[in-house]
């Protein structure tokens, strides 16, 4: 069907959250601090990462290019929700909410992938640490980190256009702070089976594989650590997986909730709460959370947000 004839709907309508005035200013205040929080802390990383010397390992460039992936999760949805929380009409263009479609949930797939390799550099730093420096060369890092961008963003152009295609002729109203698959299929006047399968299914399999990886390379890893005879080197191995075990169980606990246990007895405010979890709390907690029991990254954090350039001989 010619899309001039099919789509009446040229924007839609997103309610955010529910409040008086004083209650927008309130959560839009709150959600511009955590923003510039976020991007401070994650661009704090980037930094340390790329100008402390210690910092050249490839957990450290692992979680250098993961703290830029977190600013642009982050802004994928929070500058347009600041807007819309200021906004009367509170409403978003049909090609504006498609893209932030397509970019949220990219992200979000490269983030699932991201976090795995992270798992998989920690099972071989911890499992096999003679073989560590042979197994994971710069140039393999790269390459993961690369296929990491490139499955995020080729994975969703095909079943967002075919969505972006359907009739939109009824309500434009969506009962949340961003763009979502569930929010825009409820608003379609025709079925579309197959494209709702298709994308229901690649994003339940990169969930599934991405998270079972994960818990296998942490049982593994956990073995290993118990056979540490030294109590120190058993706390430091446990100090060094924490953090990123610590993000997992933030990030896949949510997105659980939200994609893959049934949402029909999920209240709308409860979504998003959850959604506003895994999308903007667990990048503004990742600069924290790396930190706090790491001393070499706590070290270096401090020298750039104080604006000391740390030297090579250092």
């Amino acid at each position: 069907m010619n899309r001039s004839a099919t789509h009446i709907v040229t924007e839609f309508v997103l309610l955010g959250f529910p409040g008086c005035w004083e209650v927008q200013i309130f959560l839009f205040s709150l959600f511009l601090v955590v923003y510039a929080l976020t991007l401070v802390g994650n661009g704090a990383i980037i930094c340390a990462v790329k100008w402390d010397p210690r910092l050249y390992t490839p957990m450290y460039f692992l979680l250098g290019n993961f703290a830029f992936l977190e600013i642009w999760y982050v802004s994928s949805s929070v500058p347009n929700m600041l807007v819309n929380i200021l906004s009367k009409t509170k409403a978003i263009s049909f090609s504006g909410c498609f893209l932030q479609f397509y970019f949220f949930f990219s992200l979000g797939t490269a983030e699932c992938l991201f976090l795995a390799v992270m798992a998989y550099d920690r099972y071989q730093a911890i499992c096999h640490p003679l073989h560590y420096p042979i197994i994971m060369t710069w140039r393999l890092c790269g390459t993961l980190v690369s296929l990491c961008w490139l499955i995020g963003f080729l994975g969703y152009p095909n079943p967002i256009f075919f969505i972006s295609q359907l009739p939109f002729c009824g309500p434009n109203i969506i009962d949340h702070f961003l763009c979502d698959m569930d929010s825009l299929m409820a608003l379609s006047c025709a079925p579309a089976p197959i494209t709702e399968f298709i994308f229901y299914t690649q994003s339940s399999l990169v969930l599934f594989f991405t998270i079972m990886y994960i818990l296998r390379s942490y049982t593994l890893l956990l073995r290993a650590v118990l056979q540490i005879p030294s109590t120190a080197g058993r706390r430091k191995a446990f100090s060094t997986c924490g953090s990123h075990l610590t993000v997992v169980s933030l990030f896949y606990g949510t997105v659980m909730v939200m994609y893959v246990s049934p949402t029909y007895g999920i209240s709308a405010l409860m979504q998003k709460i959850l959604t506003l979890v895994y999308s903007i709390m667990t990048p503004f907690l990742n600069p924290l959370i790396y930190s706090l029991r790491n001393k070499d990254m706590k070290l270096a954090l401090r020298n750039v947000l104080f604006g000391r350039r740390i030297s090579q001989n250092s």
